[in-house]
């Protein structure tokens, strides 16, 4: 009975966010109604997650009913025994709800999926807001789309690191947007990311860095001051970060060892997604993280719903080079530049030390919708570009047509 409380209620309170949000930020009736049916999609996966991963298995279930052997706790249980980076910190957030309260397992991943909602609902409003135009592809238009995607909204339904991560960077998005009045937003949503992946807390910090030194539109003083608490956030967190990566010092050699230590460990076994990458040249690493599984690598249902996404994923990816400008990427709303540049050395690290298309379908879920909207960008703000080309022509011509008519009616009074 409290399970059904509790989802009930926090459904209700999404219900009328939603409408207080698009309210606030001035969206169309339209897109009201996709917040309604994102929520109410995403409430599906939830479900759809609960029953693969009991029929499946995966850490998830282990994270619920605490059944991770890989932490051991010492003496008597407590909740701040949990306390700590990565699993520990899963399972300390998890305590509650389900050893105080006894939650079921599917009470968990609802609870987690309305936390991936909202970091869904916080991307889509700023899409929203600051993208400049629409595209269609085969008519269909990509925003909002693009949000319906199922890969995207499978792995951040579920109990777990995923959905908690992708929850707590699309908040730190929405923060860094609005960085003078919203940054104690974004250092409760950093929180969150350092404690569940720590190596992904410090590519966000590095990727704040370089997108508030060479942005335009933060003032200076904001710059610098800024710039000073990230690079001594950065250098204060390396040594823990490498402390968990079981790694001693920064070094290419260092790295290196790690991550072919890591390819080769997830692509042994016989999972039908295990990929030996190790000795992958770095290009195709990229493209393995990137695009695949593509069509011949489906195994499963959600393997072959990834390879529909892959494949536009890469037909996308062939418009950067045609789209991409410096002025388009002047005029990025910030929390894409933020959301991009991140991307661009997690994308490296795990296309390096990945092995398996599974992980690989969930550690990507956390960055990838950054470089959709990346690509999404540049295409929207060039096709804005050209249609402003256009009126500017056609009112050229128009002005035009009228000179040439008020020379003609002059002509004709002399006459």
């Amino acid at each position: 009975m409290l399970d059904l409380i509790i989802i009930i209620v926090c459904l209700i309170a999404l219900v009328n966010t939603n409408q207080s949000m698009a309210k606030k930020f001035g969206l169309p009736q339209k897109y009201q109604y996709h917040l309604h049916y994102l929520l109410f999609y995403h409430l599906f996966f939830s479900l759809f997650y609960t029953w693969y991963i009991i029929n499946f298995g995966g850490d998830s279930r282990g994270y619920w009913v605490f059944g991770m052997e890989q932490v051991l706790i010492r003496g008597e249980e407590s909740w701040m025994k949990y306390f700590g980076e990565g699993t520990t910190f899963i399972l300390w957030l998890c305590y509650f709800p389900s050893k105080v309260l006894g939650l079921e397992y599917i009470t968990g991943n609802i609870l987690y999926g309305f936390l991936g909602f909202i970091g869904i609902r916080y991307l889509f409003i700023m899409t929203a807001e600051y993208f400049p135009m629409n595209h269609k592809v085969l008519n269909i238009s990509l925003f909002p789309t693009i949000f319906y995607m199922a890969n995207f909204n499978f792995w951040s339904s579920g109990v777990g690191k995923d959905s908690l991560c992708f929850w707590a960077i699309a908040w730190f998005m929405f923060a860094v947007q609005k960085y003078n009045t919203r940054w104690w937003q974004g250092l409760i949503a950093f929180f969150f990311v350092y404690l569940a992946r720590p190596h992904m807390g410090q590519a966000l910090i590095i990727g704040t860095a370089i997108a508030i030194v060479f942005g335009s539109e933060i003032r200076r003083e904001y710059k610098i001051v800024l710039t000073i608490m990230a690079f001594i956030g950065s250098v204060y967190l390396m040594s823990n970060t490498l402390e968990v990566l079981k790694l001693e010092e920064v070094s290419l050699e260092s790295l290196e060892s790690y991550t072919s230590t890591k390819a080769k460990d997830l692509g042994r076994g016989n999972s039908g997604s295990a990929v030996d990458i190790s000795s992958y040249p770095l290009l195709f690493k990229i493209f393995t993280f990137l695009y695949r599984p593509i069509f011949i690598d489906a195994h499963n249902i959600m393997a072959l719903l990834s390879s529909i996404e892959n494949a536009l994923y890469l037909w996308l990816s062939l418009f950067i080079i045609r789209n991409w400008t410096p002025e388009a990427l002047r005029d990025m709303p910030v929390f894409l530049k933020v959301g991009f540049i991140t991307s661009i050395p997690v994308t490296l690290a795990f296309a390096n030390s990945l092995g398996n298309l599974g992980v690989m379908m969930r550690m990507k879920n956390m960055i990838m919708i950054y470089f959709a909207l990346f690509i999404l960008f540049l295409i929207t703000y060039n096709k804005k570009l050209r249609y402003q080309k256009y009126l500017e022509k056609q009112r050229y011509y128009q002005k035009r047509q009228e000179i040439i008519a008020q020379k003609a009616a002059a002509k004709e009074g002399n006459a």
